[in-house]
């Protein structure tokens, strides 16, 4: 956990590309920005023309693989 963690505080203010698995087969793909990273949870501003505004994810999500995130220069 403490890896995922060091992981998305190194991206702060970075845009990434992030993939969210909504469930029964909905997955939703967006670039944003992570604003800002709390002990628990972190916050991304969405970039997307069809998506728009802030979204907050816990660092679980990114470890149990319902949050995919990568930097969005390494794609």
């Amino acid at each position: 956990m403490s890896d995922i963690v060091q992981m998305i505080t190194e991206m702060k203010g970075k845009q990434v590309d992030m993939e969210i698995n909504r469930g029964r087969k909905k997955i939703e793909k967006y670039v944003g920005v992570i604003e800002t990273v709390y002990p628990s949870v972190f916050t991304v501003n969405i970039n997307s023309p069809e998506n728009k505004g802030k979204q907050s994810y816990s660092f679980n999500d990114v470890l149990c693989g319902d949050v995919k995130i990568r930097e969005f220069d390494k794609i």
